[in-house]
């Protein structure tokens, strides 16, 4: 059996299609995990910048009110001292919806004073006092998280928290988790691509033995299918399809050494049936025409009757001398292989139709130059014999029959076309075959007993050609010898 090799990449093919699959529930299944990842992070880290909003309460807004006092100290340089407060604490004092004091935590621990936009000051009144932090994108100062307090004297306190800790956060774990599923993804689709190869190694060896299968000629009594070790049972449904297949090409083979064992015996029953019709045939004409021939004469009805047992067993000879011929091509007997004249063959082979069936016209097509091909003169004869006697059975008086012989640089067409009323679709296919007829679409004048094109064929085949037959509808019958030039 042809042996499996791996398979390439092919767009369309069951494994490219299991891969992509494969390839995109994990590439699913990685989004998904890596959002609610971000979705948990991002949630953990503003819960815990809520609770410091609520632990350091509205203190330092508060305290912007009281310039100068504490908590706010101010330093050597002037700036405001913000003793006990995280870098980038945001403060806001409101009064009836505008911004009174404003101010900032810097990196020094110092208070840095805001001038906000009327936007800013419209964002930050929205935040509801006593409700939850609300987040806020601050033109010019940036992303917040602000709680807001009702103060003492009717103000709103606002204290708020950067958010641009939580954003570096989890961009970096958006790069890490970006690193991480592209390494996964890429050992995924490898080990993906790997498993399912292997899983679908049956279906490749079952691949392989159809084609080799479908590369054989069945009708050849010699072809032997491909054998493999069937898988176990207990494996996939791919090993249980393996198993099917080849216990089907077990049972195929039985039958092909079956029908060979059938074809093979009847073929010897034909051969010795021959054989043995021969000599009572030969008894039984030798006998009608000794009685036909005696010295008194015969009454009318009797040598009728000798008359027609001997045109019988004439009949009955020519076809036992078809079967037997039948028998030994299909046996492999070799035919002759020598030096043959087509063209006198042709001249002779008309010259016998034309005798036979005057009422045809027959006509001639051929070159100039003797055409020699190399054959079995006699089987040769018969071929056309065949041919010319099929034209003139199956088709009406004033037919024209052409005989022509094409020759090329490899091969010599003999081709014998008719103007008749052609071959029915129907019979075409079936027309080579043995006992073969046509007798309900092309008129008959004489009975045949459907070996004649069976026998033609059998002998072109013998002499390494072939034998055509096309019939366009209403354009009569061609059939076509074509012999090799050179040694058969």
């Amino acid at each position: 059996m042809r042996r499996s090799r791996p398979r390439r990449w092919r767009a369309g093919t069951l494994l490219s299609r299991l891969t992509v699959g494969m390839l995109v529930v994990l590439l699913l299944t990685c989004a998904v995990l890596g959002v609610a990842t971000e979705l948990f992070v991002r949630d953990s880290l503003l819960s815990q910048i809520d609770k410091e909003l609520g632990a350091a309460g509205g203190r330092y807004s508060a305290s912007l009110e009281h310039q100068g006092s504490p908590p706010i100290t101010v330093d050597g340089d002037g700036d405001e001292s913000v003793p006990g407060q995280a870098v980038g604490t945001l403060g806001v004092r409101l009064v009836d919806g505008t911004v009174t004091d404003a101010a900032v935590v810097t990196e020094a621990g110092t208070n840095r004073r805001l001038d906000l936009s009327a936007d800013n000051a419209e964002l930050l009144s929205s935040v509801v006092p006593g409700g939850a932090p609300k987040s806020l994108d601050l033109e010019g100062v940036g992303d917040y998280r602000v709680l807001a307090l009702e103060g003492r004297d009717g103000d709103i306190q606002l204290t708020g928290l950067p958010l641009s800790p939580m954003n570096q956060t989890l961009t970096r774990l958006f790069v890490v988790e970006a690193i991480l599923f592209i390494l996964v993804f890429l050992a995924g689709g490898g080990a993906t691509l790997l498993v399912v190869r292997r899983n679908l190694r049956p279906l490749h060896q079952l691949t392989a033995t159809a084609l080799d299968v479908s590369e054989q000629e069945l009708t050849d009594p010699e072809t032997s299918l491909p054998t493999a070790v069937p898988l176990s049972e207990a494996g996939s449904e791919v090993d249980q399809l393996n198993v099917a297949f080849h216990r089907m090409l077990d049972q195929v083979q039985k039958a092909l050494t079956s029908r060979d064992a059938t074809e093979a015996q009847l073929r010897r029953f034909v051969a010795d049936a021959s054989h043995e019709l021969r000599t009572p045939l030969a008894n039984i004409r030798a006998h009608a025409e000794f009685a036909s021939t005696g010295a008194e004469p015969l009454p009318e009805a009797t040598s009728t009757a000798l008359a027609r047992i001997t045109s019988s067993a004439d009949r009955m000879s020519a076809l036992v001398e078809d079967l037997l011929l039948l028998a030994r091509l299909d046996a492999g007997r070799p035919l002759a292989s020598e030096p043959v004249d087509l063209t006198r063959v042709v001249l002779d082979s008309v010259a016998d139709a034309r005798t036979a069936s005057p009422d045809h016209r027959w006509q001639l097509d051929l070159p100039e130059e003797v055409v020699m091909v190399t054959g079995d003169e006699d089987r040769l004869h018969q071929v056309l014999a065949n041919l010319l006697s099929n034209a003139s059975t199956h088709t009406p008086p004033g037919t024209t029959v052409v005989t022509r012989l094409q020759v090329s640089n490899l091969t010599t067409d003999l081709v014998v076309t008719d103007d008749g009323p052609g071959i029915p679709a129907d019979v075409q296919p079936r027309l080579f075959d043995r006992f073969a007829r046509a007798d309900t679409s092309r008129s008959r004048t004489h009975g045949s007993s459907g070996l004649g094109l069976a026998i033609a064929v059998s002998i072109v085949a013998a002499h390494g050609g072939s034998l055509t037959a096309s019939s366009p509808p209403g354009e009569g019958a061609e059939f076509r010898v074509r012999l090799p030039n050179g040694p058969a």
